[in-house]
């Protein structure tokens, strides 16, 4: 039998995997560029050389590590494998237990400018995906977003919380709306930025949306006619991109930093909306654990469009659930939701729409997507 066992864990990178990582960065070779296309085929070879040689030569890790074990750390096994969480007590003995899960590709570092703020309210489960940083790289393939809400209930138990939230963006909006559907008894309510929505067919409904909602279903169609590449690899062949993800950071750099232009509300480059350092952190939790490959295996197991979805049960039932759900909705984010389509598979009680910030608000705009979660739990609780 597995053990339940709850172990502290404490980050500590050998100094032979920064020094590799230096020397790959000196000698890496760099592929040609065309002038004048800017971003529309992918990361400019100006920007990420520069990237690159600040990555190598002015990019503090340790100090990151240091950010990093600031707060309380463990790991514990469920189902086969190795999963690995921030645990962030709140002073408030009547604190809300809440759960945050990050999407890709994204990482615990997502949060770290908004653990201050939330733990005022909340106690505070963060943890890395299966597969992800530093719950990877997975053994067994089938960590879909069902199998994760199982092993995230599986943890709360763990923790001795009975009562929850939960709160997630891209991968965490499936995840966390899964398990809710999974411990309606111990949800009480989800959280989510953003939220992936599809028309039901009814001809009628289309009828009703707003200017707005009709120009989201254009950056829908945006989204799948130049965007969507990063999917169809991801999903359909992750292996044979990972061998490249895995023995190059200029490749893996710039597979991250072109999906951060796209996915951030930023005018030149994505550092316009997330700090660098931040952004390197992120890269760097990928790169010093060796999952992104891994990674990459959850788009083929979580569904994103309503065929797939309903095949797996996820659509059909959501219909049925009845737990809460408030969404902070963000203009820059890749797929922002049309609320009417929302409302038709989910118990809306909140919806909030900003004027700026991008698909990781916690990073983009801390102070909006704090207040906005803490709101949200504050009126479930009266």
């Amino acid at each position: 039998m597995a053990s339940r066992d709850i172990t502290p864990f404490r980050l500590d990178i050998p100094q032979r995997d920064l020094d590799d990582l230096r020397e790959r960065l000196a000698r890496a070779r760099w592929t040609d560029d065309v002038p004048g296309l800017g971003w529309s085929y992918g990361p400019p070879l100006g920007y990420l050389r520069e990237l690159a040689e600040y990555w190598r030569s002015g990019y503090d890790w340790r100090a990151q590590e240091a950010r990093l074990n600031e707060f309380p750390q463990y790991t514990t096994e469920i189902d086969g494998e190795n999963i690995h969480f921030l645990h962030v007590r709140s002073p408030r003995p009547d604190a809300l237990p809440l759960i945050l899960t990050h999407g890709w590709p994204s990482s615990i570092a997502e949060y770290l400018d908004v653990i201050g703020p939330l733990s005022e309210s909340f106690h505070l489960v963060i943890p890395s995906l299966p597969g992800y940083g530093l719950s990877g790289p997975t053994r067994a393939t089938g960590w879909g977003a069902n199998r994760v809400a199982r092993a995230w209930a599986e943890l709360m138990s763990r923790l001795g919380y009975e009562r929850y939230g939960a709160q997630g963006g891209d991968w965490g909006t499936w995840i966390s709306r899964e398990l809710a559907i999974l411990a309606p008894d111990n949800v009480i309510g989800v959280h989510t930025n953003g939220m992936i929505t599809f028309p039901g067919g009814d001809p009628d409904e289309m009828a009703g949306l707003s200017d707005a909602d009709h120009a989201r279903m254009g950056a829908w169609q945006r989204y799948t006619d130049e965007l969507y590449g990063y999917k169809l690899i991801q999903s359909t062949k992750p292996q044979a991109l990972a061998y490249s993800l895995a023995d190059s950071p200029i490749g893996l750099l710039g597979w991250i930093v072109g999906v951060l232009k796209e996915w951030t509300d930023c005018e030149d480059t994505p550092e316009d909306a997330i700090d660098r350092d931040r952004i390197l952190t992120t890269v760097m939790l990928y790169w010093l654990t060796n999952t992104a490959g891994s990674a990459a295996r959850s788009f083929v197991e979580t569904p994103d469009n309503s065929a797939k979805a309903e095949e797996e049960g996820v659509i059909a039932e959501l219909q049925n659930g009845t737990v809460p759900h408030g969404v902070a909705v963000f203009p820059k984010d890749i797929l922002a939701p049309v609320r009417p389509f929302a409302e038709r598979i989910n118990n809306i009680v909140r919806w909030t729409e900003y004027d700026r910030g991008g698909t990781f608000p916690a990073m983009e705009e801390p102070d909006l997507f704090a207040n906005d979660v803490t709101a949200f739990f504050a009126s479930l609780r009266g």
